[in-house]
């Protein structure tokens, strides 16, 4: 089985011998049940969290999937040699706060996790677990936010209670919103010698931007369309734009011989950031055209529907 090919090759990663991992054993069912306390701020905005815990994902699986949970659908996918989707107990244990199918490395080398969400968030979270044995310090992990592609901001965590496989949550939050986060190690525990730059993950949670409310001073600059998302399709996508002030907006899809197919808006709209979902269920697969107009601005994209 697959699985049993992964813990292989990350058991050999150890940077001592056989014999000191065997001394470890014990360190290593003593560091799984430490536990891990959280203090939650509730807010208006918690009630609004969305939780993927990929239980429902495909086992044995490797990235990219597909993954919906409170009506937002999330892309992920791995650099390098990537990640996969396996139980929590796959090493003989399951780590303080995991449960389920969880995200795990293919490989003993450094693999980034992309993200890429069909709405825009304010607030990004993920529970991760580091490989190490023993360790008085831990790694850093790092997550960078954008938005349709530019870069918004990042944040780091290292794990409060380093040891043998700690548990710890990295997190970001920015209100302007952004639709993509990449996760990302950053750099290994600055004393430790029995690590590796590898991580399991589970439990994310982001917050959906609230509909129509955007901080003062956060309004866009100009009018800009931006690609649908997923592309290729089936049988919806998302459409985002952005427009600077109130216009009266018509979105429009055609098909290759310019008839229209379906009319998204048309209405006037007060300036912000925009999402119109596009479904094509009773559309034949092949090659569309989305046109969105708002005053004298005028652009035209291309979406695929793939059945």
């Amino acid at each position: 089985m697959r699985s049993h090919s992964i813990i292989s090759s990350i058991c050999l990663f150890s940077k001592r011998t056989k014999e000191s991992l065997f001394r470890k054993g014990s360190l290593i069912l003593k560091g799984c049940i430490i536990p891990i306390f959280v203090i939650v701020m509730v807010s208006p905005v918690s009630a609004q969290l969305v939780l993927f815990d990929f239980d429902n994902a495909p086992l044995y699986t490797s990235l990219p999937i597909y993954q919906t949970a409170g009506g937002i659908t999330a892309h992920l996918s791995a650099t390098g040699q990537g990640y996969s989707i396996q139980n929590a107990g796959v090493l003989g244990f399951t780590p303080p706060g995991f449960a389920g199918r969880i995200l795990y490395p293919n490989s003993i080398s450094i693999s980034d996790i992309l993200i890429h969400y069909d709405h825009t968030l304010t607030e990004f979270s993920i529970m991760y677990c580091v490989q190490e044995l023993g360790c008085d310090d831990s790694a850093t992990l790092q997550v960078r936010a954008y938005m349709n592609g530019i870069y918004i901001g990042s944040a780091t965590r290292t794990a409060t209670f380093p040891g043998t496989w700690p548990v710890d949550t990295l997190r970001c939050s920015f209100p302007q919103g952004f639709d993509s986060v990449v996760v990302h190690y950053l750099s290994p525990p600055p004393t430790c010698q029995d690590y590796g730059t590898i991580y399991l993950a589970d439990n994310m949670r982001v917050t959906p931007i609230p509909t129509g409310i955007l901080s003062e001073g956060k309004l866009p600059v100009m009018f800009k369309l931006s690609q649908n998302y997923p592309n290729p399709f089936n049988p919806s996508t998302t459409i985002s734009y952005q427009i600077p002030v109130q216009s009266y907006v018509s979105l429009k899809v055609f098909d290759i011989l310019g008839r229209e197919v379906a009319a998204l808006v048309n209405s006037a709209e007060q300036p912000g950031y925009k999402q119109v979902n596009f479904n094509a269920e009773n559309l034949v697969s092949g090659v569309y055209y989305y046109r969105p107009q708002a005053g004298n601005f005028i652009e035209i994209r291309k979406l695929v529907l793939l059945r």
